[in-house]
């Protein structure tokens, strides 16, 4: 029982190779084989907590933000309201239009739910409990992310409808132009780890947290990760009174359903990620002792993350494209280039100097918070100078 609480998923592989080479699988069989069914595990768990347990707690989120009740009529408190949507999704008729390329058309689909959910592989849960530690994670984050994008365009193009085909533009062009600031912020923890691995990244926050070191590059990548899902304020990309709803308006029934689960799915994803890069992962008091206390502080962080950006959703209002634009190009990416340059300097300073690190990079972003500051500061009051001028032409006064 000690070994258990000390390796829990260490002992319940072994117990299971064990059990699957007692029967005549060779090692390697055997082991693919735990692979695959961890695999199929994970990504059932995950697809069922985002289809069912998310858009349950969403919702009540956003009607105790909002003032109101929430789903509360089937089951109790509502609970199996995600249930009987799932039934009416999959009871509607599935519907392709006249003209569509079939292929693509139902692929897209599927592609979505993909991008998503190959992207919990590398997320480090506990000490031990990670599908696979790539020693280039983050680069697998950017790439496997980058289908979803795919899955967009896909959907538009192959729904022979133009409005489909627009939004799909829309969407494509938003996703990836926020790429940029958000590969920029990923540099810096890689800076600060040594490496790209998940696992190490999470190792190398033992002490301090990266969000301590590192406040802007969250921060970047937070609003960059928030514009990537696609929710308020950036939901241009479902802007019924300009697009009528977007790049999947031709879709019905349940392939509607799996973009629907793969937005839920994403934003969860982007907390977990939020957590592990920057708020310790698993870390915590005795985790390393007892990994499931450490699954338990890492589902702690991601549940916090998740609740900032839900209340984020459902308090702001949808920004317009061009200031979506704006606010990535003149102010994300400047941004963090100049957080990208800064830490590395700090960070090299304080080595060969033997400064405290931790000082050296908080002052370095304290430094470039307050240029930042001064710098809209500035322009805000030339906004208004030519604002207010612009009046007194129109008044004559």
């Amino acid at each position: 029982m000690d070994v258990f609480f000390r390796d829990p998923f260490g002992w319940v592989s072994r117990t299971w190779n064990d059990l699957l080479t007692g029967l005549g699988l060779s090692s390697e069989l055997a082991t693919l084989l735990l692979q695959l069914v961890g695999a199929v595990v994970l990504t059932g768990i995950v697809l069922t907590l985002s289809g069912v347990f998310l858009t349950w707690l969403d919702r009540k989120l956003s009607a105790r933000i909002q003032d109101r009740l929430g789903p509360n009529r089937v089951g109790p408190y509502g609970l199996l309201q995600s249930v009987a949507d799932a039934i009416k999704l999959v009871t509607k008729e599935d519907i392709t239009p006249d003209g569509a390329d079939k292929v693509v058309y139902n692929l897209a689909p599927l592609l979505a739910i993909m991008s998503v959910a190959g992207l919990w592989a590398v997320v480090p849960f506990a000490p031990q409990l990670i599908g696979t530690d790539l020693n280039v994670g983050l680069l697998y984050l950017v790439s496997i992310g980058s289908i979803g994008t795919l899955s967009i365009i896909m959907a538009g193009w192959a729904s022979n409808n133009k409005y489909a085909l627009l939004g799909a533009f829309r969407t494509v062009a938003q996703l990836v132009s926020y790429e940029v600031p958000m590969v920029l912020a990923l540099i810096i923890p890689t800076m600060l780890a040594g490496s790209m691995g998940m696992g190490d990244i999470v190792a190398r926050q033992r002490d301090v947290w990266f969000i301590v070191l590192a406040p802007l590059a969250g921060l970047v990548f937070f609003i960059s990760s928030l514009a990537e899902v696609g929710r308020t304020p950036f939901d241009l990309m479902e802007a019924e009174s300009e697009i009528v709803a977007g790049f999947n308006i031709e879709y019905s029934g349940m392939k509607f359903g799996m973009f629907y689960v793969a937005e839920f799915l994403h934003a969860f994803t982007i907390s977990a990620l939020t957590a592990t890069i920057f708020l310790g992962g698993w870390q915590g008091p005795g985790a390393a002792a007892f990994p499931l206390l450490g699954l338990v502080y890492f589902l702690i962080k991601t549940a916090t993350v998740y609740f900032i950006l839900t209340l984020i959703r459902f308090t702001l209002p949808r920004i317009r494209i061009d200031q979506m634009n704006d606010l990535n190009w003149k102010f994300l990416t400047p941004l963090a280039l100049a957080a990208v340059i800064v830490t590395a300097v700090a960070d090299k300073a304080a080595l060969e100097v033997g400064w405290s690190r931790t000082g050296a990079l908080l002052a370095a972003n304290g430094a470039v918070l307050l240029v930042t500051v001064l710098l809209l500061g500035r322009h805000a009051r030339s906004l208004r100078r030519r604002l207010e001028a612009r009046v007194v032409r129109a008044t004559g006064s």
